[in-house]
């Protein structure tokens, strides 16, 4: 079984997608949860895990009625308003869906020092109150904070999107090599395999750039704390589906079976609780 634990769909607006800049035009446009389906179909895919592009409440509901109509989709991990004093009760309707399975906010845009919120830290406390999961979506600086937020919620399942996002583009791997063996000695921290792509150069990107990522992140997290993802569309800014679902294949080919599994998709369904 394969799963792709971070895809997402988007009916395109230039206003709610600002951060789509003219190196990512080909991303200009809807995608749909129908195109999405195709390419799980043609690769191999068994299943997905939709991920908030918009930060909204009407953007989560969308997604899970697109879940009720779409089996392939097997999860959301939509956005809700973790700091608001009435988010208990938009997590309740949310959860009265079973794909509904947890939530992200786009740290990654926000202050430094937002991760240390207690607003914010309490609503995360809700999420563990519903064996929810949270996606840590950062960038590399703020893994020091990552770490100081995950040590205050240990039975909240963590996972890590898109490695969080080192310096590939300009081969840099300090601190974010250090920080990464910190933060995954924490077991309610997982990782994402995704986004690598797009942190290094859209155009002229090679495997051995991204090579000494995905290295430290097996050493560290080891396959039973990692997950694939495609992070379609978005990767198409610099690479197809198809060739990103081939080089995390070639990269597993040398771990055991089972280890493959986890990769591909025990992990997910673990952390996600998928059915």
């Amino acid at each position: 079984m394969i799963i792709d634990s971070h895809h997402h769909v988007w009916r395109y607006t230039p206003e709610e997608f600002d951060w789509i800049g003219d190196d990512m035009s080909t991303l200009r446009r809807d995608f749909s949860l129908s195109e999405y389906s195709e390419l799980l179909e043609a690769n191999g895919i068994d299943g997905a895990v939709a991920i908030e592009a918009r930060q909204t409440v009407g953007e989560t509901a969308w997604l899970l009625e697109l879940a009720q109509e779409y089996s392939c989709l097997r999860g959301v991990i939509g956005w809700a308003p973790l700091a608001s004093s009435g988010i208990e009760s938009i997590l309740d309707n949310f959860c009265e869906h079973p794909k509904f399975k947890g939530v992200r906010h786009v740290v990654q845009a926000e202050r430094d020092g937002f991760l240390y919120d207690e607003n914010f830290n309490r609503g995360i406390s809700q999420l563990t109150q519903r064996h929810l999961a949270y996606d840590i979506l950062i960038i590399e600086r703020q893994l020091p904070e990552a770490i100081a937020f995950v040590d205050r919620h240990p039975n909240q399942i963590f996972i890590l999107d898109h490695i969080a996002k080192p310096l590939i583009k300009d081969r840099v791997l300090q601190p974010w090599r250090a920080q990464m063996r910190e933060i995954a000695k924490r077991d309610h921290v997982v990782c994402k395999i995704s986004g690598f792509v797009t942190e290094a150069d859209f155009d002229n990107w090679t495997l051995a750039d991204l090579q000494p990522y995905w290295e430290s992140v097996l050493e560290f997290f080891g396959p039973n704390r990692l997950l694939f993802g495609s992070d379609w569309p978005v990767c198409l800014a610099a690479t197809e589906y198809s060739s990103w679902l081939q080089v995390v294949r070639d990269w597993a080919a040398p771990l055991s079976n089972t280890e493959q599994n986890a990769i591909f998709g025990e992990t997910a369904t673990r952390v996600y609780r998928l059915q």
